[in-house]
C-alpha cells in the first residue's frame, strides 16, 4: 500500500514540496504519494489527527501552522524543543507523533553543499524572529566562534540571546550599534545570513559597508528567480560567496524524508532542476 505524505499550509498554492519530495521518491525508489492541503486557519489540529487517522505518515508544516504543530506533537525532538516550532510530523511505530524542526539543518548542511565552513567563523544574523530562532540549535552545533543577532527591536534579539547561551558565544545587538561599530574590536564577519523578511518586502536593514571579511560568505534565507535584495546588496560589497535559500529548502524536505523513510536522497540535482524551473518561469 502506497504511504501518504502531505504538506499542510496557508496559502499553499505556491509549495514546491510536493515536486521535491517526488523527486526524492524516484531517486530512491520509494513508494509514496505526497500531496499539499489548504488548511484552514482555524483547522489546524481536526486536519492533522483526519490525515493521520487516515493512514497518512507524515506532513511537511509551512505557515502559519508550525506553532500547531508543535503544539500537535506528542513527541519532540531537542532542535524542534529549542525551535518552538515544528515543520515536519512523523508518524512513530509505537503510534506517537514525533514533531521535528528541520530549517536550521537544511540551511547548515546547504553551506557544507556550497564548501563554506562554519566553524570557528565570525556570523552576523539579521532578525530575531521565527525564520531565526529555528536554525540557530543547528547553526550553534558548528561551533562558530561567535553568533551576534541583530534586529530593530532588541529585546527579541536578547530573548534569543538568553535562550540559546548554553549553546555557544551568541549575542543580541542593534542595527543602531552595527552602524556605529560597538559590537566590538573586530566588526567583520565571515558569514551574514540574512533571516528578515526583507527579500520580500525589498526593505533592507541598514548594514554598513564595511563588515565583510575577506573571502567572506553572504546567504539569505528567502529565494527566488532574481537576485534578493540582500544578495544584491552582498553583490554590491564585493561577497564573493554568494546564495539563497533554495538549498535550505530542499535540504530542510531531504532531512524531513530521511526522517519518514531512512535514506537521505541526492539534493543538487534537485536544486539545479528547480532553480531552472524559477529561471524559465521569470522568462
Amino acid at each position: 500500500m502506497t504511504d501518504q505524505y502531505a504538506v499542510f499550509g496557508n496559502p499553499i498554492n505556491h509549495s514546491k514540496s510536493p515536486h521535491i519530495h517526488r523527486q526524492f521518491a524516484e531517486q530512491t525508489g520509494q513508494d509514496m504519494q505526497y500531496s499539499k492541503q489548504l488548511v484552514n486557519e482555524n483547522a489546524f489540529e481536526k486536519n492533522a489527527q483526519e490525515f493521520f487517522a487516515q493512514g497518512g505518515k507524515g506532513l511537511n508544516i509551512t505557515v502559519p501552522f508550525k506553532i500547531n504543530a508543535f503544539k500537535f506533537a506528542q513527541e519532540l525532538t531537542a532542535r524542534a524543543q529549542r525551535a518552538g516550532a515544528v515543520n515536519t510530523l512523523s508518524l512513530q511505530n509505537d503510534g506517537t507523533i514525533l514533531g521535528d524542526n528541520t530549517d536550521g539543518i537544511g540551511m547548515v548542511h546547504d553551506m557544507h553543499n556550497l564548501g563554506w565552513e562554519l566553524r570557528d567563523k565570525r556570523i552576523l544574523v539579521l532578525g530575531a524572529g521565527g525564520a531565526v530562532r529555528g536554525i540557530l540549535q543547528p547553526l550553534l552545533a558548528e561551533q562558530p566562534q561567535r553568533v551576534i543577532i541583530v534586529n530593530r527591536t532588541f529585546v527579541k534579539a536578547e530573548e534569543l540571546e538568553k535562550q540559546f547561551h548554553d549553546l555557544g558565544n551568541i549575542q543580541a545587538r542593534t542595527y543602531q550599534q552595527l552602524i556605529n561599530n560597538e559590537l566590538s574590536n573586530d566588526q567583520q564577519f565571515d558569514l551574514v545570513i540574512n533571516g528578515t523578511s526583507a527579500s520580500l518586502s525589498g526593505d533592507l536593514p541598514p548594514l554598513p559597508e564595511n563588515i565583510l571579511a575577506n573571502n567572506a560568505c553572504c546567504y539569505d534565507m528567502m529565494y527566488g528567480a532574481e537576485p534578493t535584495v540582500f544578495m544584491r546588496w552582498a553583490k554590491e560589497n564585493n561577497a564573493p560567496h554568494i546564495a539563497d535559500g533554495l538549498g535550505m529548502l530542499i535540504g530542510q524536505a531531504a532531512e524531513a524524508f530521511y526522517l519518514w523513510r531512512h535514506i537521505r536522497p541526492e539534493v543538487i540535482p534537485v536544486i539545479t532542476a528547480i532553480r531552472r524551473q524559477l529561471t524559465e518561469s521569470s522568462k
